[in-house]
C-alpha cells in the first residue's frame, strides 16, 4: 500500500526520490514525506494531502542531501496529517524510518518506551521503530541496532531506515509487503515497486520475507534479520519506463483499457499454437503425471481477480471436468480448509504481493497442495513461494482499478484450462483449434469493442447522475456483471451490484423501479433466451436497461427494449468461453466514463490502494 522509495549515490536524491514517489501515487496514499541527509545532519520535510503539497513545502523550505528516502503514506494508525505522515524520527533527530505495514505489537512497545523516557508525538505504529533502534544503539553500529529492534517487533513490515550518524546508508528490511534494490550505475535504489526505478534501472533485486539489505555506495549486502549473508541475483525486469506513461491519455485508466488487445496478445504469444492445438505453458513446473492425479481444484484470489477465478471455476469445469473451488484469499486460512496432496491451488494475483493471497498460498501448500500462480510480475513474491507460474503479460498496471491485468488474467486461465483438459485426455483437437483460434482473434475482437467509446460517452451522461445501478449475468459472464459493479464503485462511488440473473426475482427485483438503470450482458450462449426473459422481467418493473450483447444476437431486442431510453452495446462474436473477455471492456469504459463526468479520481479513487501488501 505505501510507497517507499530510497537513493544511494553521486546524484542530488531529492529529484529522484520525489520523482520515485510521483510513479507510486497510483498505489493511493494520505501524505507524504521525504528525509535527507547532509554533512551528518538529518532533514525531514512531510505534508499531509497529494504529493504536490509536498512539493509545495519543499519549495517553500528547500533541503539538499547525499542520500535520502520517500514515502507515500496509506493510513493504518493514526489520522491523515502531516504530524503523522512519514518518515518518523527517534528522540535524538538522527534515525528516521519510513515503513508499510502494521507493527501488531507497537503498543506494549510504545509504553515500554515511554517509561524509559522517549517523547512520542504521533498516533502511529511507525514512530515505534524509531525510537527503538535509538534504543538500541550500541558501539557496533546502526545495522547491529536495527537487527536488535527487529527481534522485538510482531507484524507484517516493511522498513527503510536511515541514519545521520551512518553515512551513505540505507538500511531496508522485508517481512511481508515488498522490497525491491534497484542497481544502478554507481548508484541505487530501494523501492517498494519497481516503478518507482524503473527510469533509472531494470536490475533488480526483490528481498524475501525476514530478509534485509544494507545498501551503501559500494553496493547492497544482503543478509537474513539474524545477520547470516545470502546470496541473491539481480533480474531484468521487461517493462519499458515508457509504459508507466500516460502517452497522451487522460488518465492511465484509459490507457491502461486501449491496452487490452497488446496485452492479451503478449499474454498469448508463444503459448497457444493453432498449428499443433496444444498450449505450452513452460513456467508451470508440474508435470502432466502430477497434474492428471488431481481430483479437485481450488482459486484463491482477491478483488478483481477473485471475479477472474469465478471465471476460472466455469473454464475449469467445463473443458477439463474437475471440481472447483472458489474462495476469497482473505478468508481462506481462517477456516481451516480441506487441502490435500490431490489438490491444486491456483492464486491469481496482478502484483504478487497481496498479502491475503500470499497468506492463502502458504495454507494450502502447508496442507500439501500442488500450486500455481498466475500473476503479472516477475520475481513476486507469489512467483517465488509457487510450485509454478503463468505469467499475464500486461505490463505495468498503473490505475488502481484494474483493467488489462483482469483481461490478462481471463486469457491465462483459458489456457491453463485448456492444458489441464489436454493432460487429463479430455479436450479433441477440434474443440481444441475453436478455442486456441479464439484466443488468436481477441486482439483484434478488443480493437472493434473499443470503437463503442462515443456511444459509452454518450450513455455515461445520461446515467452519471443515478445513485444506484444493477448488474446481470448468467452462467459464466455473471461474474462479469459482478466485476462491471466493482468497477462502478470503485472509481464513481456510485452503488451497484453485480447479481445472477436468475437470482433477481429472490430478491433484487424488490429495487428495480423507473429510476435504477440496468446493465444486462447477454450474449449468444446456452442461457441466451433465459437472460432475455430476465430483461423483459426487468422492464416490465420499468427499469432502465442496456444489454450488452454479441452482434448477432442484437436484433433480438429490438422489440423488447424502448429506444429511448433503453440502449444495446454490441461485442463482435465470439466463443461462448471467451465472451467474458468481450463483455468487460465495455463496462470498463461505462465505469470510466462516469467517474470522469461526477469529477471523481479515476487513477486514485479514495481510500484504495492499487497492490493491498497488509491484511
Amino acid at each position: 500500500m505505501c510507497g517507499i522509495v530510497g537513493y544511494v549515490g553521486a546524484k542530488p536524491p531529492l529529484p529522484i526520490l520525489v520523482e520515485g514517489l510521483r510513479k507510486l501515487e497510483y498505489r493511493g496514499y494520505d501524505s507524504a514525506g521525504v528525509a535527507l541527509v547532509r554533512n551528518g545532519r538529518l532533514e525531514v520535510r512531510r505534508s499531509a494531502g497529494k504529493l504536490s503539497h509536498l512539493e509545495d513545502v519543499l519549495a517553500a523550505h528547500p533541503i539538499q542531501g547525499e542520500y535520502g528516502i520517500g514515502h507515500t503514506r496509506w493510513a493504518t494508525h493514526g489520522r491523515p496529517t502531516e504530524e503523522n505522515a512519514h518518515p518518523h524520527r527517534d528522540c535524538s533527530g538522527k534515525i528516521v524510518v519510513v515503513h508499510n505495514g502494521i507493527i501488531e505489537n507497537y503498543l506494549q512497545l510504545k509504553r515500554s518506551l515511554v517509561a524509559q523516557g522517549h517523547t512520542f508525538i504521533t498516533e502511529t505504529d511507525t514512530e515505534v521503530v524509531a525510537h527503538l533502534v535509538e534504543r538500541e544503539s550500541r558501539d557496533d553500529g546502526f545495522v547491529a541496532a536495527v537487527r536488535r529492534a527487529l527481534s522485538q517487533l510482531r507484524g507484517l513490515f516493511a522498513l527503510v531506515l536511515i541514519s545521520a550518524d551512518a553515512p551513505d546508508t540505507i538500511v531496508a528490511v522485508r517481512n511481508g509487503p515488498p522490497v525491491i534494490v534497484g542497481l544502478g550505475e554507481d548508484e541505487y535504489f530501494v523501492a517498494s515497486d519497481v516503478t518507482a526505478i524503473l527510469s533509472h534501472t531494470r536490475q533488480v533485486v526483490l528481498l524475501d520475507d525476514l530478509q534485509m539489505v544494507v545498501v551503501t555506495k559500494a553496493g547492497p549486502v544482503f543478509s537474513t534479520f539474524d545477520g547470516v549473508p545470502v546470496a541473491r541475483e539481480a533480474q531484468t525486469i521487461n517493462w519499458d519506463p515508457a509504459m508507466a506513461e500516460k502517452a497522451g491519455y487522460a488518465h492511465f485508466m484509459l490507457k491502461e483499457i486501449h491496452e487490452q488487445p497488446w496485452a492479451v496478445r503478449e499474454t498469448v504469444l508463444g503459448r497457444a499454437s493453432v498449428e499443433s492445438n496444444r498450449v505450452f505453458l513452460d513456467e508451470m513446473h508440474i508435470d502432466a503425471d502430477a497434474l492428471r492425479a488431481i481430483d479437485r481444484v481450488v482459486v484463491l484470489a482477491c478483488g478483481t481477480s477473485w471475479h477472474a477465478a469465478l471465471v476460472g471455476k466455469f473454464l475449469i469445469e467445463d473443458l477439463a471436468r474437475l471440481p472447483v473451488e472458489v474462495d476469497y484469499g482473505s478468508e481462506y486460512r481462517y477456516r481451516d480448509p480441506f487441502v490435500d496432496s490431490r489438490t491444486l491451488a491456483i492464486v491469481i494475483t496482478q502484483s504478487g504481493e497481496t498479502a491475503d493471497t500470499l497468506a492463502a498460498l502458504r495454507e494450502a501448500r502447508q496442507k500439501g497442495a500442488r500450486s500455481i500462480a498466475i500473476c503479472n510480475v516477475v520475481g513476486s513474491m507469489v512467483t517465488r513461494e509457487a510450485e509454478g507460474t503463468v505469467y499475464t503479460h500486461a505490463g505495468p498496471e498503473i490505475g488502481v482499478a484494474s483493467t488489462k491485468a483482469f483481461t490478462a488474467q481471463l486469457v491465462a486461465l483459458q489456457m491453463l484450462a485448456v492444458h489441464l483438459a489436454q493432460v487429463r485426455g479430455l479436450l479433441v483437437d477440434e474443440r481444441a483449434r475453436q478455442l486456441l483460434e479464439g484466443l488468436d482473434q481477441l486482439p483484434v475482437q478488443i480493437e472493434e469493442t473499443l470503437k463503442s467509446n462515443s456511444a459509452i460517452e454518450a450513455l455515461a451522461d445520461r446515467l452519471s447522475h443515478k445513485r444506484d445501478f444493477l448488474y446481470l449475468g448468467r452462467g459464466i459472464n455473471y461474474p462479469i456483471a459482478l466485476e462491471g459493479a466493482l468497477k462502478l464503485k470503485e472509481i464513481s462511488y456510485i452503488h451497484a451490484e453485480g447479481y445472477p440473473a436468475g437470482e433477481m426475482k429472490h430478491g433484487p427485483i424488490a429495487l428495480i423501479d423507473e429510476d435504477l438503470p440496468i446493465v444486462a450482458l447477454a450474449p449468444d450462449d446456452h442461457v441466451f433466451e433465459k437472460m432475455v426473459g430476465n430483461i423483459q422481467e426487468a422492464k416490465a418493473r420499468g427499469g432502465q436497461v442496456t444489454v450488452v450483447t454479441n452482434v448477432s444476437h442484437a436484433r433480438a431486442f429490438d422489440e423488447i427494449l424502448d429506444p429511448v431510453i433503453d440502449v444495446v452495446l454490441t461485442v463482435p462474436d465470439a466463443d461462448p468461453l471467451l465472451m467474458p473477455i468481450l463483455l468487460t471492456v465495455p463496462l470498463q469504459l461505462l465505469a470510466y466514463h462516469i467517474a470522469v463526468r461526477r469529477g471523481c479520481d479515476v487513477d486514485q479513487p479514495r481510500n484504495l490502494a492499487k497492490s493491498v501488501t497488509v491484511e
